[in-house]
């Protein structure tokens, strides 16, 4: 049995699976396929040609624990999901998040509020995306990857599972820390190797190249590649990998 409210405004050809919930104020585009056990909170918005599958929550409002240093208990505006994107199972995508068309947000992953998400981007399996950050356009964020509060990704950018980033350089201690919170930004083209970890307020710069498992503690210069513990200087960008040549 399906709870729809009569306030909802759903659009052609669309498909609801069983114990669905769609709250007040949603509206649904065309051509959607929204599955088993989903719940579209109060407002948000899902375009055409869209397909959700089972046990999704969309528009979900955050929580703010009493010693959260970057979540507030502002009511977020509705989500917003743009046409053709595909939203596996089991996924969370918070109210206050817009993700851009055809992206792909794999299952278990979960988007705070705050976030925006470009056009034809991978929101791989279990990736986390904290709240406050901007992942750019034709990006790959692949299985298990963790994008910390504050952080931008732009355009083209490719970061390989397992890879972990940062913001808070006082690891939870002393009250300067609230001044300093700051994620990494990775450039355009940059790419991150599977398993690396990024420290706070790093930039990786254009095309820019983390090798797999390194651990960067300063910025990574354009076209550089750095490897190791910590990262260090390893070489070039090869002609061939750079964006400009693909």
């Amino acid at each position: 049995m399906n709870k729809i409210s009569q306030k909802a405004k759903l659009g052609e050809n669309v498909t609801v699976g069983d114990f669905t919930v769609i709250q007040d104020g949603v509206e649904i585009g065309d051509n959607v396929i929204i599955g088993n056990n989903v719940v579209i909170h109060q407002g948000s918005k899902i375009g055409s040609n869209i397909r959700i599958d089972d046990n999704t929550v969309i528009g979900k409002q955050p929580m703010k624990a009493v010693t959260s240093a970057v979540s507030d208990d502002k009511l977020q505006p509705p989500c917003e999901i743009s046409d053709g994107c595909l939203i596996g199972a089991n996924t969370v995508i918070y109210a206050g998040c817009k993700i851009g068309e055809k992206c792909l947000v794999a299952d278990q992953a979960s988007i705070r509020e705050n976030v925006e998400i470009g056009d034809k981007t991978i929101i791989g399996r279990a990736v986390a995306v904290e709240n406050h950050c901007s992942i750019g356009s034709y990006c790959k964020l692949e299985t298990n990857v963790y994008i910390t509060a504050y952080s931008e990704v732009e355009d083209h950018c490719f970061i390989a599972p397992g890879v972990t980033t940062s913001n808070d350089n006082f690891a939870g201690r002393s009250e300067e820390r609230y001044d300093h919170f700051k994620g990494v930004t990775v450039k355009e083209g940059g790419r991150i190797g599977a398993g690396a970890t990024i420290l706070p307020g790093k930039v990786i710069e254009e095309d820019g190249f983390v090798a797999a498992g390194s651990v960067v503690t300063k910025d990574v210069e354009s076209k550089k590649i750095v490897a190791g513990t910590p990262a260090k200087e390893f070489g070039n960008v090869p002609e061939d990998q750079l964006l400009e040549n693909q």
